[in-house]
């Protein structure tokens, strides 16, 4: 049971402010907050998302000012890499990259810097807070893979807690 809660702490492995003992969960749901936000599913964020977002949660009376600059935060459009860069800008009391590389070798016994992807997304579709299919692909599309099928998982902690320069 203990290596199963440690395994799931593994599966997140991003930065989040405080979720009980750990925040270790938030590349995924930030995933999942992207869902949300971006209302039409074309990948980007817009103010027209934004002001939906608000709508939605019972807040109307947004003006476009602020909805333009929160959209100015991002210097570009918002695609999921600038959304995980400035969500985690934002985030206070988050766990260092140290953090979340140590949960990751929970599932790398043999030190190799990497997880089987397969492996991976059958624990993102079926444990803790599950992923859709689409979310999963979402994440992947933005993680490290190889040829062999496995995620580079330092490099990934590295996107979750800098960001993507490839983005810049």
């Amino acid at each position: 049971m203990a290596s199963r809660r440690a395994g799931r702490r593994g599966v997140a492995a991003a930065r989040r402010a405080q979720r009980g003992s750990s925040n270790v969960f938030s590349v995924f749901e930030q995933s999942q907050a992207f869902s949300c936000i971006d209302q039409n599913r074309d990948g980007i964020i817009t103010k027209a998302d934004l002001k939906e977002t608000y709508w939605q949660l019972g807040k109307t009376n947004v003006s476009d000012e602020e909805l333009e600059k929160m959209l100015k935060e991002g210097k570009g459009p918002i695609n999921f890499t600038v959304f995980l860069t400035l969500f985690g800008e934002k985030l206070n009391g988050t766990d260092p990259e140290e953090s979340i590389l140590n949960a990751f070798k929970v599932f790398d016994p043999a030190g190799t810097g990497t997880v089987n992807k397969d492996e991976f997304k059958q624990l993102l579709l079926t444990q803790a807070d599950k992923f859709s299919p689409e979310e999963v692909e979402q994440m992947f599309a933005v993680t490290p893979i190889d040829v062999s099928g496995n995620i580079d998982y330092k490099s990934l902690c590295y996107i979750i807690t800098h960001g993507d320069e490839k983005e810049d």
